[in-house]
């Protein structure tokens, strides 16, 4: 009889539970299972680093060995008393038949307490008959009908042995939101206690998997049937819309989508020439037509650039900016070429030679250290957050301590100097063993020790079945984009967190490495849909969206793109460092240059992750210094400014505020903003109150939100 048998025997009265006596309680598959549903190995309680109350386990369960050695072996063995089981410590602590801080977690004559009884009647065994296989639960996803409702959640293991075992008693379910789902300990019911798309993370063992549950957001089901459909895209979202019962905004006009595609493929504002050749090519190309030339510009290699210098934290070294230019030049070459995306990548983590001269081998310059190198490596191109597993197990994923100190060993064994080379005796200390890690795929396997794991890493990674690569840029394309990531944080690709449109991430991701892992492919993707062209006006039953895509999301310009619209606007070009006077934010290599503009506008230095910038917008000094700050103020009142030249040349006002709001906004003002500011101007009693009234529409004009963001 297994372990499980025995498990389900003393559930059940019967002849068979009488047989039990001869049979050996599965340490790792039945006790675990005990002390992670009581809460006993979670991080508030003995699964802290430093344990509780001089009681130390692994997190939730994550090491057995050890665990065994703690509750047997340590403490001279007096947490379990082989000649009095229902005496032991195990027993009476969290049956609180003895004081315990943590109070009761297990009923002293209940199935679990019974059985750690019996196991250490048996002697305390190490015994494991069968090894988890796989875990399920039911329902994966479910719709609820309304608010209130109730949900029976299972859970089923399936062991190496063939057993299948309901596992529903021992499999703890948390819900990511407690206000919005509440779940019943013992029978394992989810009660609904609000609308929208709510997810349970289910933890057996070691395995945990999310369970989605939805409630629509309103009684009456909305109408897709007219929604216009461009590509796979489109029928991903309004299926979940309409699932949700999420109306859908209308498409934006054109001028609108116009600037949108602009900022979000070029960083640029359009041009008043641009504007006009948009608008004579009206038609059914019209916007295919524009995105195709958008993608083809040089702009586009500067500003995407750009973007993927702030994902590698490209930046200049204490006294040496040499090794930052040559990776930035580098980097610029794949973009400009067309470098599939799997390729660059390769040829980064494999890159070694002097820094000056090889672009990517300043890769392993950006942070110091191998553990930090393993870290920025899978955050970056797995979109993993390996770091979790360096003092235990990830609880939230699958990577173990093996596979973040094998990766780190991987890196160890180079010297990281200007002249990167592989000296191949490095090596870091696994924190479990006390002994060098092993070189380890994470995840997969742990490598021989003469072979340069780099090449192994690189190959593993970019093969076209790894789960994580395609599905982790791609992500950061959409977010990019449509100003949110299927998967926030972006870095945190894994199942407990799992993306709002799980298939359409892994369709762009498969359709991504279909197309050879091909940028501008992926991002016309994504911006010929219907997805993509909506309007930012919301619906009385779309406006609390801020996740599902049923109109557009409005963004902050990145600090780069901000500052140089404000220099085109104005006229008055920024001066950044020793730069050549001209040079664009968006094209400066180095994000350490002198520029008190980026200062304030809340530029990343790249020395960690800039990914959480996006949403940032410079924060509070940025909007001072825009209100009532000399970033525009000096510019504006400038003798060589855009608007005293065109005043200057005796150009009327209303033209004036006509140029203005098509080089910002990219649009003719409206009615009622073309007669508010004649009428301002009318006002004015001379020449000089008539140029402070142009100055101040001006500022108004860059201060306000519909200039400072993309939507």
């Amino acid at each position: 009889m297994s372990a499980f048998v025995l498990l389900m025997a003393l559930l059940s009265p019967g002849d068979e539970a009488a047989n039990v006596k001869t049979n050996s309680v599965d340490f790792d598959n039945s006790v675990i299972p005990i002390l992670t549903k009581a809460g006993c190995n979670t991080g508030a309680c003995h699964g802290a680093a430093v344990g509780r109350g001089g009681f130390r386990l692994s997190l939730y369960g994550g090491d057995p060995d050890f665990d065994y050695r703690s509750i047997v072996l340590e403490l001279e063995g007096r947490r379990v008393n082989l000649s009095r089981p229902d005496k032991s410590l195990l027993v009476l602590k969290p049956t609180e038949s003895i004081e315990h801080g943590g109070g009761t977690r297990l009923e002293y004559e209940g199935t679990d307490a019974v059985l750690l009884t019996k196991w250490i009647a048996q002697g305390t065994p190490r015994v494991q008959s069968e090894r988890l296989d796989q875990f399920h639960v039911s329902p994966e996803v479910h719709v609820a009908g309304r608010v209130g409702a109730e949900l029976q959640l299972e859970a089923t293991a399936h062991f190496t042995g063939g057993t299948e075992v309901n596992v529903t008693q021992w499999t703890v379910f948390t819900p990511e939101d407690a206000a919005a789902l509440t779940i019943d300990p013992q029978t394992a019911t989810a009660r609904l206690l609000r609308r929208g798309r709510h997810i349970v993370v289910a933890r057996y063992l070691d395995r945990v998997v999310p369970i989605e549950i939805i409630v629509p957001l309103s009684d009456t089901a909305v109408e897709m049937a007219g929604a216009p459909r461009h590509n796979f895209i489109d029928d991903e979202v309004l299926q979940l819309l309409s699932t949700l019962r999420i109306p859908v905004s209308q498409q934006a006009d054109s001028l609108t989508f116009l600037r949108r595609a602009t900022l979000d493929l070029t960083g640029r504002l359009p041009t008043i020439d641009g504007i006009g050749e948009f608008l004579n090519a009206s038609g059914p190309q019209q916007r295919k037509q524009l995105i195709d030339g958008l993608l083809n510009s040089a702009e586009f290699n500067e500003y995407w650039t750009l973007q993927m210098a702030k994902l590698l934290r490209i930046r200049s070294q204490a006294k040496d900016s040499q090794g930052a230019s040559t990776y930035h030049k580098w980097l610029k070459n794949q973009i400009a070429n067309g470098t599939p995306y799997d390729e660059m990548t390769r040829e980064i983590l494999t890159a070694t030679g002097d820094t000056h001269e090889v672009g990517p081998a300043n890769f392993y310059r950006t942070v110091g250290g191998a553990r930090e190198q393993a870290e920025f490596a899978s955050e970056l191109f797995m979109g993993n957050r390996l770091r979790c597993a360096n003092c235990h197990n990830h609880p939230l994923d699958r990577w173990t301590q093996d596979d973040y100190h094998g990766l780190a060993a991987i890196f160890a064994k180079l010297d990281t100097g200007r002249v990167i080379k592989v000296n191949g005796r490095g090596e870091v200390t696994h924190p479990r063993t006390g002994a060098a890690a092993m070189a380890r795929i994470p995840g997969e396997r742990f490598l021989e020790d003469d072979c340069d794991g780099r090449e192994a890493f690189a190959a593993w990674l970019t093969n076209q079945q790894n789960p994580y690569f395609a599905k982790a840029f791609v992500n950061r394309l959409w977010k990019s984009m449509m100003g949110r990531g299927l998967v926030e944080p972006t870095d945190d690709l894994r199942a407990t967190n799992p993306a709002t449109h799980p298939a359409l991430l892994t369709q762009l991701a498969d359709d991504f490495v279909r197309h050879n892992y091909d940028l501008r492919h992926t991002l016309r993707r994504i911006a010929l849909s219907a997805a993509y062209s909506r309007s930012p006006q919301t619906l009385p039953g779309n406006r609390a969206d801020n996740r599902f895509y049923s109109h557009a999301l409005s963004r902050p310009l990145q600090p780069e793109v901000l500052a140089d619209a404000l220099s085109d606007i104005t006229g008055i070009a920024a001066q950044y460092g020793d730069a050549p006077s001209g040079t664009r934010a968006v094209a400066l290599f180095d994000p350490n240059i002198k520029s008190d503009a980026l200062d304030i506008l809340g530029r990343c230095r790249r020395t960690d992750s800039c990914e959480a910038d996006d949403q940032a917008g410079g924060g509070l000094s940025r909007k001072l210094h825009l209100f009532n700050g000399e970033l525009i103020n000096r510019r504006n009142s400038d003798p060589d400014s855009r608007l005293a030249k065109l005043i200057a040349a005796g150009r009327k006002p209303e033209k004036i505020v006509e140029q203005f709001y098509q080089l910002a906004l990219s649009r003719n003002p409206d009615e009622r903003e073309r007669t508010y500011w004649t009428k301002q101007v009318a006002a004015a009693i001379d020449a000089e109150q008539r140029q402070e009234i142009m100055e101040d529409f001006i500022w108004s004009l860059l201060t306000c939100r519909e200039f400072v963001t993309n939507h």
